[in-house]
């Protein structure tokens, strides 16, 4: 039986599914190089609080917990992550191929380097170009990163965005691998009517109002900020903003909202904390509409976009958001502004109505239908086979 080895950092909650899924077609063993996270919690930077995510994340497949042996372990420091058994371990699981997700740690690139050359080396990341750099930092960073993508034979691309980086970087066409970046759509596309009207009216927004949804970390890069800003600014008074999550902005959209709201009676502006993941497909579904509004630099994917569409939503993005290339279709599923645009944002807030975000969410779950974890198995089973 062809064997696959995946090298990893922790247990993350959209890929554990995908490699249950994997475990069944072929020999799969996952390395994580974290090491063991006690009691499967990790401290998240961007949420500024210990995470223990309440799905199953350890089932359907074999998987080791590499010793870490780094001073100061971290998933954000490339000398956070040291595996001084890393390369042995895998070549006595004797492995077809290596799936590597991301090189920004010393036990990652320790692999690429390594293995080139003795077994296929495939890699996974989701990174884009649509950050804005100037000149030198481009150079630098073409100069780095065409070094590191040498080591590897094939890229396992998530969209379109993610596709050009790698071409940009030396990847040729017949080294890309389509492997679209995907949740359990199944999870967030079950019924939750009676719970998210629970939500609503806790929340007390009539049925005739229209909620729109931010869920995720409080971050600069994220720039929830623009769309509270946008909100207060809008003359509607049938709009509600919904603020899910915590990180390090959350005192200061308080205090924006609080104050913004003085000069608003009518308009509302909620904030929850961090919800699990068995409780948030109900939020998706307790909203009329999501937005990301991301401005980077460092934004990527926004796998919250895929579930806001599993849930039914029309959504609104960025144009710095990864997928909106792949996932977003203006006036068809949602809308697309320029980051930093704060009119943009506006108008189409402007644009909101009850009746066409319900046939938007309707288009949602048929685009994001095909964005499924069986599209990139077929494609790596064709391969390693």
């Amino acid at each position: 039986m062809n064997k696959l080895a995946v090298v990893i950092t922790h247990p993350i909650q959209y890929y554990s599914p995908f490699f249950s899924i994997l475990s069944k077609k072929f020999e799969l063993r996952v390395f994580y190089t974290y090491g063991d996270p006690k009691n499967n919690t990790l401290f998240d930077s961007g949420f500024k609080k210990n995470i223990r995510w309440d799905i199953p994340l350890l089932t359907g497949y074999n998987y080791t917990f590499l010793h870490n042996s780094a001073r100061n372990k971290s998933l954000n420091s490339f000398t956070g992550i040291k595996n001084p058994t890393i390369i042995k371990d895998i070549e006595d699981f004797s492995p077809q191929a290596i799936l590597v997700y991301g090189w920004a740690n010393t036990s990652h690139l320790k692999v690429l380097r390594y293995f080139k050359g003795k077994i296929p080396i495939w890699f996974r990341g989701d990174s884009t170009l649509l950050d804005d750099q100037n000149w030198l930092k481009k150079q630098l960073r073409k100069i780095l990163l065409s070094g590191i993508y040498q080591k590897i034979d094939l890229a396992l691309y998530v969209g379109a965005a993610n596709k050009a980086y790698y071409k940009e970087f030396g990847i040729k066409d017949n080294q890309l691998i389509y492997v679209p970046h995907a949740i359990d759509n199944d999870r967030f596309n079950l019924e939750r009517e009676t719970d998210a009207k629970e939500i609503r009216s806790q929340l007390q927004i009539a049925e005739d109002q229209i909620l729109i949804l931010y869920a995720g970390k409080f971050e600069e890069k994220k720039d929830p900020k623009l769309l509270l800003n946008a909100f207060l600014k809008s003359e509607r008074q049938d709009l509600h903003l919904l603020f899910v999550g915590s990180g390090n902005l959350e005192h200061e959209l308080r205090l924006l909202a609080n104050e913004g709201l003085k000069n608003h009676p009518n308009k509302r502006v909620s904030f929850m904390d961090f919800v699990n993941q068995k409780e948030i497909p109900s939020i998706y579904q307790a909203c009329d509409v999501f937005c990301l509004p991301s401005k980077g630099p460092g934004e990527t994917w926004g796998l919250s976009v895929n579930e806001a569409m599993a849930s039914g939503r029309a959504v609104i993005t960025s144009d710095k958001v990864g997928c909106h290339l792949d996932l977003v279709k203006t006036g068809l599923n949602g809308w697309i502004f320029r980051a930093n645009d704060l009119t943009g944002l506006e108008d189409i807030l402007a644009l909101l109505d009850k009746n066409l975000l319900i046939e938007m969410g309707r288009n949602s779950k048929e685009i994001i239908a095909s964005f499924d974890y069986d599209t990139g198995i077929s494609n790596i089973c064709r391969i390693l086979k």
